[in-house]
């Protein structure tokens, strides 16, 4: 067990120098950062210093050591847009991405997973058929026209939610949370379900599939010979052993939640690290991407490494294979 964390932590150390780099690279490659500071007119005795200050005018390596030991200690420098520090630019928007993702997550669990199961056991009857038809149109549809429907239905049409903005916010500490007001809630909801409908179907027909693949197996044959209940064999047997690769699709995907967010932000307008990231893209605010960037990174990093380990409490299998590996 410990051989396997040590084994996921030095791949992980490396995955997250790697994408260092690649942001790194931003500010070699995607402009001049000096030429946003200080802009056209400025003279090359001021470029020269200022390059100076920032320390660009050290050797390529030189200056992606110091972005490492800055990136560590979570310090991207000034954004060049708004000329405030990205580091705080991050923590202020991040409370509102983590919030909707968990929130968009929470209902795809857990209405995917019931779905996929009576897919799966109520399998030929004309609900499950009809579940498997709505299931297509939730993974064929982009999440941008899911919002822009959703806005003209609910919104525009019926006036039953907002349309954009997050609503009543409370501070606890440098924390902003929405899930403690009415209206908090109430301007969550249509991003939260936008987000969460192509993940809603994605798990249910993962679901499905497993579970109708555990069924065919023999342990459940031999259940079912020793007289054990339907209820015992469908949800102490099958769909334990159904969530195994549920578990990974879910880790991903909840990475991807964060990640992938910036079409739902961009769309209500929610004030995230997505529309953040619009933003400075728009802008050519390289040290906001190069943040956004390596944070994503770390959150995937993180997150499939905690799946990993829950592999271990799912499954007696793997804790056995490594046992008799040893």
């Amino acid at each position: 067990m410990l051989a396997f964390v040590l084994q996921r932590l030095i791949q992980a150390v490396v995955v997250m120098i790697t994408v260092c780099f690649i942001a790194f690279l931003l500010f070699q490659y995607v402009g001049d950062p000096v030429v946003f500071l200080l802009g056209q007119d400025a003279t090359p005795a001021q470029i020269n210093e200022l390059r100076r200050d920032l320390g660009l005018d050290q050797p390529f390596f030189v200056q992606f050591w110091h972005f490492l030991l800055n990136a560590v200690q979570g310090e991207f420098g000034l954004s060049l847009r708004q000329g405030a520090k990205v580091s705080r630019l991050i923590a202020e928007r991040l409370p509102a991405t983590l919030e909707l993702a968990l929130v968009a997550a929470t209902l795809a669990l857990a209405i995917g997973i019931p779905m996929g199961v009576y897919a799966a056991l109520r399998r030929g009857t004309w609900a499950s058929q009809l579940l498997m038809t709505v299931s297509l149109l939730g993974v064929s549809l982009p999440t941008f026209l899911i919002g822009i429907l959703l806005i003209l239905v609910f919104a525009v049409m019926l006036g039953w939610f907002p349309s954009f903005g997050r609503g009543d916010v409370m501070q606890m500490g440098w924390w902003s949370t929405g899930l403690l007001t009415a209206k908090g809630w109430h301007h969550i909801t249509l991003p939260a379900v936008t987000l969460a409908i192509f993940q809603l179907t994605l798990i249910m027909r993962l679901v499905r599939a497993e579970m109708l693949e555990v069924l065919r197996t023999d342990y459940i044959k031999f259940a079912r010979a020793r007289g054990l209940s339907n209820r015992t064999i469908h949800f102490g047997h099958a769909l334990k052993n159904t969530l195994v690769p549920v578990l990974t699709i879910t880790g991903l995907q909840l990475g991807g939640l964060i990640a992938f967010a910036i079409i739902t932000e961009t769309v209500f307008q929610w004030p995230g690290m997505g529309l953040l990231f619009i933003q400075a893209v728009t802008f050519a605010d390289i040290p906001v991407m190069a943040a956004y960037l390596c944070l994503i990174a770390l959150i995937f990093v993180a997150i499939n490494l905690m799946v990993d380990l829950l592999y271990f409490v799912v499954d007696p299998r793997l804790r056995v294979g490594k046992v008799g590996g040893h």
